[in-house]
């Protein structure tokens, strides 16, 4: 899971204590001001982080009077040139401080500068003056595999969701200053950018009908699958078997490791927040749950939905506790699913007793969503 500091700097003074409030009911991990006594209220469960207006040596907050603030978790100190960087380190000695910096990304020398910090600081934040998202690459590169940990400001929560996302791995943190206390908790749900790993069980087919035509969905996303990867698939909400994408050589049409040929429209895919989607509700932009053969899990998102008229077979199978799944794909031999070992399979050569891969939920779904309340499938 990513972190994030709620900067207090920008927040509107009607909105300030319920931003306060939200930030740690959130478990936001940190909260940012520009004067100690801001941050002298706030539990310890939040890290208390001061970024004054004016710069302030780490000597001159170590040691507080007996009547003054507790003195903050982490001290940012403002570089803005090289010689700025070594002198924080000889300020820091012996002051019981760890080294931070905040530095303005304005110019190559700025950029450079942000490199050395978020190589050798346990903290660093940076912040761009230009829009373009390159020299937050940089940067991250530069750090990539150092212990320290890199921020990057947001100006919003778009921005926010972007920083999350760039290299793949993006920074360790964003700083954010939201303008309501709304703004807090969907800053705190973009933070969730990791999804669980999923228990995989095995199926065993026990039949295969095939239905004539029918409808099918083709689901193209902005990425690529690996060749063990593909998408949860099934016609009922409590069972799924594992759909691989189309990065395997088919003869006749070249590979299209983005796509998952997916089941017919009715059909349920299990997406993020253990929440279903019907294929059909599919489109542009949705997010959806990328699934490997492990059970590791990944975000991707949706670049289009192709759906066509083909002829439909039916797979039907058991799990191991007894849970009956059941899985309308197009029967055609180039589409395939998973199977033990990601093993892949052609569904128009299963037959009964065939062991596939999938996963098996014991919630009951309303709008996609699990509620525990009576409900049968079949």
């Amino acid at each position: 899971m990513k972190f994030g500091w709620i900067d207090l700097r920008g927040v509107p003074a009607e909105h300030y204590d319920a931003v306060v409030e939200a930030a740690i009911h959130a478990k936001i991990e940190g909260i940012v001001a520009d004067e100690p006594g801001r941050l002298a209220a706030l539990p310890p469960t939040v890290k208390r982080v001061l970024l004054p207006s004016q710069q302030l040596s780490p000597s001159a907050v170590a040691a507080p009077a007996e009547d003054a603030p507790a003195t903050p978790d982490v001290l940012l100190t403002r570089l803005t040139h090289s010689d700025d960087l070594d002198r924080l380190r000889l300020d820091v000695a012996g002051t019981g401080h760890e080294p931070a910096a905040f530095v303005d990304v304005v110019d190559d020398p700025t950029l450079k500068l942000a490199c050395s910090a978020a190589r050798e600081l346990p903290y660093t934040v940076v912040q761009f003056q230009d829009p373009t998202k390159i020299p937050l690459e940089i940067v991250i590169a530069a750090a990539d595999k150092t212990p320290g940990q890199l921020i990057c400001q947001a100006n919003d929560l778009e921005e926010a969701g972007i920083i999350l996302d760039v290299l793949e791995k993006g920074s360790e943190g964003v700083m954010f200053a939201p303008q309501d206390a709304n703004e807090v908790f969907g800053f705190a749900e973009l933070l969730r950018v990791q999804t669980p790993d999923l228990d995989l069980t095995t199926l065993t087919v026990e039949s295969i009908e095939h239905n004539g035509l029918g409808d099918r969905v083709c689901v193209d996303t902005s990425t690529h699958f690996a060749e063990d990867e593909g998408i949860l698939v099934g016609s009922y909400a409590h069972g799924f078997v594992l759909c691989v994408s189309e990065t395997h050589p088919l003869p006749y049409m070249p590979t299209r490791p983005f796509r998952v040929n997916a089941g017919a429209l009715h059909s349920y895919t299990l997406g993020l927040d253990n929440r279903t989607n019907y294929l059909s509700e599919l489109k542009a932009g949705s997010p959806i749950l990328a699934v490997g053969a492990d059970g590791r899990t990944r975000r991707v998102v949706v670049g289009r939905i192709k759906l066509e008229s083909r002829p439909l077979l039916t797979i039907k199978a058991v799990a191991e506790d007894g849970t009956e799944v059941s899985l309308t794909v197009q029967d055609d031999w180039h589409v395939r699913v998973l199977g033990p070992g990601a093993a892949v399979l052609n569904v128009t050569e299963l037959k009964q007793g065939d062991k596939l891969l999938g996963y098996v939920s014991t919630e009951k779904r309303h709008v996609g969503w699990p509620v525990k309340e009576y409900c049968v499938e079949k």
